[in-house]
């Protein structure tokens, strides 16, 4: 499977949010005054995630949020890992049963005909989904989940399928920046992420330099690490989490979960 247009390369747009409309902006009190987060999130459960970045990760002592694709043979094939990544403090997100997307889309001839987003139902993309986190919580044990919408693509044969499943999760990503304009407002089940594809270690790192500037949050959704598709390489990888490591007391690196479980006590006012 190719993939060629997963979610939005917005990181690019950064240029659109200046950054003394984040500074106007009230500071957002991230743990241990940390100036920003940082979701590191991979989809699709590629074979590349657990040879390459879990290892990584585990090498630096941080934390990422894997996507698991159900259909994909490698949950199968290699459940014992997931479920060993799950037990080291790694989240298992929700990324649908078979990852449908709108076939219509330019770029989008990989879509096979029966994983059409066109012309799936959205009561059925949301029974789908649903039965992912059972799926899920037969892996690890767990019942609060986050959701990424594969390709971006909201519309089930012409309506947005995401309402119908605010219920069963703590957050949802959907295409937009990796890095978000501002903490005030923002939509749980909207949050904005971009998918990087052969960025140097250097370009990824300024990212996250530019939510430190906002005082927000940056959120990568990575594919292959060192292999598959949509690359990056396992070295540019390895250098952002060992600058992200180095320079803890400047960034919360968790799983998006654990971020955005946090992100909504503020907003309710529980300190």
């Amino acid at each position: 499977m190719t993939h060629r247009t997963c979610l939005t390369l917005a990181a690019l747009l950064l240029a659109a949010y200046p950054a003394h409309t984040a500074a106007a902006a009230p500071q957002f009190a991230w743990p241990h005054g940390a100036r920003a987060a940082v979701s590191l999130a991979y989809d699709d459960a590629l074979d590349s995630q657990l040879d390459h970045a879990i290892p990584t990760l585990d090498q630096y002592g941080l934390k990422g949020s894997f996507y698991l694709q159900m259909s994909n043979p490698a949950v199968d094939k290699r459940l014992a890992d997931w479920r060993r990544a799950a037990a080291n403090g790694h989240e298992l997100g929700n990324h649908s049963l078979f990852h449908q997307c709108s076939r219509k889309a330019p770029g989008h001839d990989w879509v096979q005909p029966q994983r059409d987003l066109d012309t799936t139902s959205a009561a059925q993309m949301q029974d789908q989904v649903l039965l992912a986190n059972t799926m899920l919580y037969a892996i690890d044990g767990k019942r609060e989940r986050t959701y990424t919408v594969p390709c971006g693509d909201v519309l089930a044969a012409g309506s947005d399928y995401l309402p119908g499943l605010r219920s069963g999760f703590v957050a949802i990503k959907v295409s937009g920046a990796a890095v978000t304009p501002s903490m005030q407002g923002l939509d749980p089940y909207a949050v904005g992420v971009a998918a990087p594809e052969g960025w140097t270690g250097a370009q990824l790192i300024a990212v996250v330099e530019q939510a430190a500037a906002r005082g927000t949050m940056v959120n990568f959704t990575f594919h292959g690490i060192g292999g598959d598709y949509l690359s990056t390489s396992a070295q540019a990888h390895e250098e952002l989490v060992r600058y992200l490591a180095a320079h803890r007391q400047l960034y919360w690196t968790d799983t998006f979960l654990n971020i955005m479980t946090y992100v909504k006590k503020q907003e309710r006012g529980d300190h």
